[in-house]
């Protein structure tokens, strides 16, 4: 009774165990199922800040194309800035909290928490590439927006170099523009955009500096990155460089093999005849009474094979040719 007892306690400790480690698999599956759901959500934000900012370009050139552009369109611009900055602070945050919760696991290496660094890399780059191209627009805008501030000086006859147009948009102060401005309709358009394009400008830079500290925060994530991002790629142009090895050495070694068959099948007649005469050697028939050919005949199609042959060919013994006793040469018959 005690070493049933013993048994059954190991027993129920080995199903303890299994249970535990179905326990952990379930665990691992489930947190790697909220880690894709958190992955799918994070790359549908960044898409959608990349459709907002084509957008943006859009309006961008609407703006600059009208002398005094609609105040519609500055308001649908207005609420493009807000959303691509929501959607964005938005990724920013996921991806932080992903690289904590990767710099936690970092002692244990595992294929999820390599599946975790490469999902988090993808899309740290990604988002940085989409946040770039917003940058670019922004930029892009502003300068032509100054051109234009600077062309529309010129008309009135107040030139100005880049430095001091530069300066005067940093003062943040429209009067600088207005100042030594003749009092004349065309002038009144021309100080109705140049103020237009000043407050542009002021919202806009406003808007980079907001993006400025998110954007940094990511590009120094992605260029700590590049390291590991490089060995992945080294890696996978090692794994392409030993299949193409394996690939020519498949194709040596079918050549081989075919140059190995036509070398035995050159080499079976005689190793054939070799073969009859020892058997028939054995059984005390003199090699002066063999025939070569019937010798190969019958090792290489067998004694039924032969023998039926033999009876379709009237050139051939028509004895029956089931083993070498049997075989009827031709100076027998």
């Amino acid at each position: 009774m005690k070493d049933r007892l013993e048994q059954l306690k190991a027993k129920q400790l080995t199903q303890d165990d299994d249970t535990d480690e179905v326990e952990i698999a379930i665990d691992n599956t489930a947190f790697m199922d909220e880690f894709f759901s958190e992955i799918e959500e994070t790359r549908l934000n960044i898409d959608k800040i990349s459709e907002h900012v084509e957008e943006a370009k859009k309006l961008y050139s609407v703006i600059l194309s009208a002398p005094i552009p609609e105040p519609k369109t500055k308001d649908d611009l207005e609420q493009l800035t807000t959303e691509i900055k929501k959607r964005a602070n938005n990724v920013r945050n996921k991806l932080k909290s992903m690289e904590k919760h990767i710099e936690e696991d970092e002692v244990r290496s595992s294929a999820d928490l390599r599946i975790r660094k490469s999902q988090h890399s993808v899309l740290s780059r990604k988002f940085v590439e989409v946040m770039t191209k917003y940058n670019e627009a922004q930029v892009d805008f502003r300068e032509r927006s100054k051109g234009r501030i600077q062309r529309q000086l010129e008309i009135t006859g107040k030139k100005t170099t880049d430095e001091e147009l530069e300066e005067m948009l940093e003062s943040g102060n429209p009067a600088i523009f207005t100042s030594g401005i003749i009092d004349s309709q065309i002038s009144k358009q021309a100080l109705s955009e140049i103020e237009g394009r000043h407050k542009d400008i002021v919202r806009l830079e406003s808007s980079i500096k907001e993006l400025h500290d998110m954007f940094m925060d990511i590009a120094m994530l992605v260029e700590n990155q590049g390291e590991m991002l490089d060995n992945i790629e080294l890696n996978v142009m090692h794994t392409v460089d030993h299949v193409e090895k394996a690939r020519d050495e498949t194709k040596k070694a079918v050549k081989y093999k075919s140059q190995a068959r036509k070398n035995l099948i050159s080499l079976q007649p005689g190793v054939a005849t070799l073969v009859f005469r020892w058997e028939w050697s054995l059984n005390g028939i003199p090699e002066s009474e063999l025939d070569p050919f019937l010798c190969f005949l019958v090792t290489i199609l067998g004694p039924d094979s032969a023998n039926n042959l033999a009876l379709e060919e009237p050139n051939l013994p028509s004895a029956t040719l089931t083993s070498p006793q049997n075989l009827l040469l031709p100076h027998q018959l």
